[in-house]
């Protein structure tokens, strides 16, 4: 991470901005085992985004321990989170804190692979916002089930869509085996873009944010 980001968030911490004390457990497990959670500054982006818009509800596909899930609920009180996870041993300790946090009635957890659960998130209404961080290769499959999930004016958040910097690089020195997933994501930030139904940005935060605002009516 650069040094700037590391000074951002002692400085938020600092400012009592910070996460809050309840999430340092995760935050330790999460290093310890090497669980790819949010950016905090990308994360903090996408909350304040969210807070802005005050979504009645969230999907998030992609759960891995449960921290953004969770995270994004202790910011939005009046939100109900729906997460999905399909790695089971990652969904398991994603309840166990769920089960322990103060947030346990606010969020839902759900074991499974999204694409296979079209049915059972329609059953739920249409998701005000949609949150993908989930297998980078199968994006604009995850985005094509949730633009059938949102409701209108809807945002779908595509998290790490610069892929450590490789993505925007054209000079960029990109190791063969990742060859492949740069891309992958540099054919799906295109067909975002070139979408007329959604308007979409990229932001260099954490590893890069796109956001996806549905037009109504395209």
């Amino acid at each position: 991470m650069p040094e700037i980001n590391n000074h951002f968030i002692e400085y938020r911490k600092e400012l009592g901005l910070g996460p809050r004390p309840w999430f340092e457990e995760m935050m330790e497990e999460a290093a310890q085992d090497r669980v790819p959670i949010m950016d905090e500054e990308a994360l903090q982006f996408m909350i304040g985004l969210l807070q802005l818009k005050q979504p009645d509800s969230v999907l998030e596909i992609g759960t891995a321990i449960g921290y953004s899930a969770l995270r994004m609920a202790a910011a939005l009180p009046e939100t109900s989170i729906i997460s999905v996870e399909k790695d089971e041993e990652r969904y398991r300790r994603a309840e166990y804190y769920r089960q322990n946090s103060p947030w346990r009635e606010q969020a839902a957890f759900i074991l499974g692979d999204a694409l296979d659960l079209k049915e059972e998130f329609s059953e739920r209404g249409a998701f005000d916002a949609v949150f993908i961080d989930a297998s980078k290769g199968q994006y604009q499959q995850y985005f094509q089930l949730c633009e059938q999930l949102l409701a209108p004016g809807g945002l779908v958040i595509s998290d790490n869509v610069l892929f450590r910097g490789l993505v925007a690089d054209p000079e960029a020195d990109i190791p063969k085996r990742l060859q492949p997933m740069v891309k992958k994501i540099r054919k799906y930030n295109r067909w975002l873009v070139e979408r007329k139904d959604f308007h979409t940005d990229i932001f260099p935060v954490g590893d890069g944010v796109a956001i996806s605002i549905h037009l109504p009516g395209k």
